[in-house]
Parts: structure tokens; sequence; C-alpha cells
């Protein structure tokens, strides 16, 4: 019994290990294609086209969509969540929380900003 026990176990590990190898390299193909996977059921297309900048500047970090963004406004309003991109004519960024909801924070009521993870940094050695 605790043989069948050992391979269903040994089996579950191997199969596990591959789905991770696999969206591993998915990912891999999604970067060298430029492409960024926002994966939440509250982003729109109609968010993704009012985003207009996808990469910019902001308080001299180099940000693009897809990257995990920490921002604190004047309010003292704490937001973590993934930066969507940037709407250039209001002068604002439009980004989703981890509680699923979609913000649009002025960048003049940003008091500090700081970029927790970039997208795909797993992949640059």
């Amino acid at each position: 019994m605790l043989i069948y026990i050992k391979r269903i176990l040994l089996f579950l590990l191997a199969l596990n290990l591959l789905g991770y190898i696999l969206v591993v390299l998915r990912e891999k193909i999604f970067l060298k294609n430029n492409l960024i996977i926002i994966d939440n059921k509250s982003v729109t297309p109609q968010h993704l086209e009012k985003a207009d900048m996808k990469e910019f500047v902001l308080d001299g970090a180099r940000v693009k969509s897809g990257d995990e963004i920490k921002v604190i406004t004047n309010a003292k309003d704490k937001f973590v969540g993934i930066l969507i991109g940037a709407i250039k004519e209001e002068r604002a960024i439009l980004m989703v929380t981890h509680n699923n909801e979609i913000k649009q924070l002025d960048i003049d009521n940003i008091l500090k900003f700081k970029v927790i993870s970039k997208y795909g940094r797993f992949f640059n050695f």
C-alpha cells in the first residue's frame, strides 16, 4: 500500500514540476513578444485602451505595465497593486489593487511611489 502512495506522490510531483516549467516558458515567450499579461477579471479592454502610456518614468523610476507598485497619496492613502498604465491627458496612473479595484490616481496627488517588483524580473539575469 505504501508503495502505491509513493508512486502516486512521485507522479504528482513530476506533473507539478512539468506544469511549472511550461508556465515559465509561456511567460518567457510573452516577454519576448512584448506582451504583458494582467490576469485579473476586473481589468477590461476599456481600461487598457484608456491607459495610453505603457512605459514611462515616474519619480525617477522607469516603470511599465505589469509592474507591482506601492503608492502613498497626499491624503495618506496607501495602495498596492499592479500598474496598468498612465493616462497622459489626465496626468494620472491606472492600477488594479490586490482587492480587484481599479484605481485612477492623479500624479500630482502622489506623495511616495515605490516599485515593489518589475514584470518579468525573473528572466533578467
